[in-house]
């Protein structure tokens, strides 16, 4: 894959993630692909920490991050793309869905997801099928297949 500048329309969206390692991962794709991240807030780590800024290497200062304090504030920054969240909870499979250019992904904390009431209101949900005795695949490794459809998808080149 070569270098590209052009923006890539889609972000990724965390919601409180609690694993720093995790964090890094998808930032390092959002760098990867040149498009943005969101985190709402609050996280389960410093962002500023030097630990997680080793984590992270060059690849923080690569890629737009966007911080919001709860996640009012990120569906008020919001209101024009379309959420969709990702969920073991989701009846229908990353793969039959059409995505838009300015959809986010959004994936929920490692350790609890979303809370029930935000679960409830988010129309679109998805999930990347896995074998029953499995509980779920990584956030990062999520983010990853489910962005490399959108770039399918939508055409983009890189």
């Amino acid at each position: 894959m070569t270098h590209n500048e052009t923006k890539f329309a889609p972000k990724i969206a965390l919601y409180q993630p609690d694993i720093p390692q995790n964090t890094a991962a998808i930032i390092r794709l959002c760098a990867c692909l040149n498009t943005d991240l969101d985190i709402i807030e609050p996280t389960g780590f410093n962002i500023n920490d030097k630990r997680f800024k080793r984590v992270v290497m060059d690849y923080i200062g690569m890629s737009k991050i966007y911080r919001y304090e709860d996640y009012n504030n990120f569906i008020k920054k919001n209101q024009k793309s379309r959420i969709i969240l990702m969920t073991t909870k989701a009846k229908k499979s990353y793969l039959k869905f059409k995505y838009k250019k300015d959809d986010i992904i959004l994936l929920g904390r490692e350790s609890a997801g979303v809370p029930k009431d935000l679960h409830l209101s988010i129309k679109n949900k998805l999930k990347v099928p896995i074998k029953r005795r499995a509980r779920s695949l990584n956030v990062a490794v999520t983010a990853a297949i489910v962005s490399a459809e959108i770039i399918r998808q939508n055409n983009f080149d890189y």
